[in-house]
C-alpha cells in the first residue's frame, strides 16, 4: 500500500477546489494594472510610471516544528526570505523589500533574535531591505514554545520587453535543491542566464509547479532518470511506502528550480521538455 499527502492531513486537491470558489472574489478587486494575479508564483502590478512590481507571500509551514525540536531557529529566517525571493525571481524581478509576521504563544527573546538574524542575513544576501513587519504574542492561540512565521516580498521587474514565448520542444533545465528545502536563493543564477519561463519547486512538487509556468496548450514531459535524487528522498519513499507519482507531486526530489530554455545550460541537467498538451 502506498500513502498519499492527503492521508497526512494535507489535501492539496481540496485546497484547489476552495481556491476556485474564491477566485471570482479576488478577480473583482483587480483592475487593468494587475498583469498576473492568483496562479503564477508572483503577482505582477504595472506602476503608473512604467515597470512592474512583483509580490509574493509565504510561510515556513511545519519546518517550525523541526526548528523547535532542534532548538535552531536562524535557518527558518533564511528559508523564508529565500523562498519568497525565488518566487518573484521566476517573474524576472529583483527584490526591493521584505516584511515579516512573527506570532507566538509567548515571545522568547533568544528565539525571536535568532529568527531575525536569519531574516536579516538573507535580505542582505539577496540585496533587499528588511522594511518592517508585525510581532504578535497570542497565548491561547499558540502553545507555549510554538510560533509561526510568514513573509512578504516586493520586487521590481525592469521593462526589458517580453521574454520569448515558450514553445513545444523547449528544454526543462533543473537547478539543484538543497534537499528538503530549507530554501537556498536562486536569484543570482536566474539573473545570470537567459530563460523563457521558470518554476520554483515547493509545495506540490514537480508535477504541481511545472504547469504554473506554461501557457495554455502546452504541457511537459519529465525524464526522472536524468538527475540524481538525493538519498533523503529515497529514504522517505521507502519508509513511507510512497508511490513515484505521489513523490513527484509532493517533493522537489533534488530539483529546486526549473528553467525553460531552447538550449542546454552547461553544468545543469536537462530533465525533460515542453510538449503540446
Amino acid at each position: 500500500m502506498t500513502r498519499a499527502y492527503a492521508a497526512a492531513g494535507v489535501d492539496v486537491d481540496a485546497y484547489e477546489r476552495m481556491l476556485e470558489r474564491v477566485k471570482p472574489l479576488i478577480a473583482g478587486t483587480q483592475d487593468a494594472q494587475v498583469i498576473t494575479g492568483v496562479g503564477p508564483f508572483a503577482g505582477l502590478y504595472r506602476m503608473p510610471g512604467g515597470g512592474l512590481l512583483a509580490a509574493s507571500a509565504d510561510g515556513v509551514g511545519t519546518k517550525i516544528k523541526v526548528a523547535v525540536a532542534a532548538g535552531r531557529h536562524r535557518g527558518i529566517g533564511l528559508d523564508l526570505v529565500n523562498h519568497c525571493v525565488n518566487d518573484i525571481a521566476t517573474a524576472g524581478a529583483r527584490p526591493l523589500f521584505f516584511l515579516d509576521y512573527f506570532a507566538a504563544g509567548q515571545l522568547e527573546a533568544e528565539v525571536f533574535t535568532a529568527v531575525m538574524e536569519g531574516l536579516a542575513e538573507a535580505c542582505q544576501t539577496n540585496g533587499c531591505a528588511l522594511l518592517g513587519g508585525e510581532t504578535a504574542e497570542m497565548p491561547g492561540v499558540y502553545d507555549l514554545g510554538d510560533y509561526d512565521l510568514a513573509g512578504f516580498v516586493v520586487g521590481l521587474v525592469e521593462e526589458a520587453g517580453p521574454r520569448p514565448a515558450v514553445c513545444a520542444g523547449d528544454l526543462l533545465i533543473g537547478l539543484p535543491s538543497s534537499g528538503l528545502h530549507p530554501h537556498r536563493s536562486y536569484l543570482a543564477e536566474l539573473q545570470a542566464q537567459d530563460w523563457k519561463a521558470a518554476a520554483h519547486i515547493t509545495g506540490g512538487g514537480l508535477t504541481g509547479n511545472l504547469p504554473r509556468m506554461l501557457p495554455e496548450g502546452l504541457s511537459y514531459r519529465l525524464d526522472p532518470g536524468s538527475w540524481r535524487m538525493p538519498a533523503i528522498f529515497e529514504l522517505i519513499q521507502r519508509r513511507g511506502r510512497i508511490s513515484d507519482r505521489e513523490m513527484l507531486a509532493t517533493f522537489n526530489l533534488g530539483i529546486g528550480m526549473v528553467l525553460v530554455r531552447e538550449q542546454p545550460l552547461e553544468g545543469y541537467p536537462v530533465i525533460g521538455e515542453v510538449v503540446a498538451a
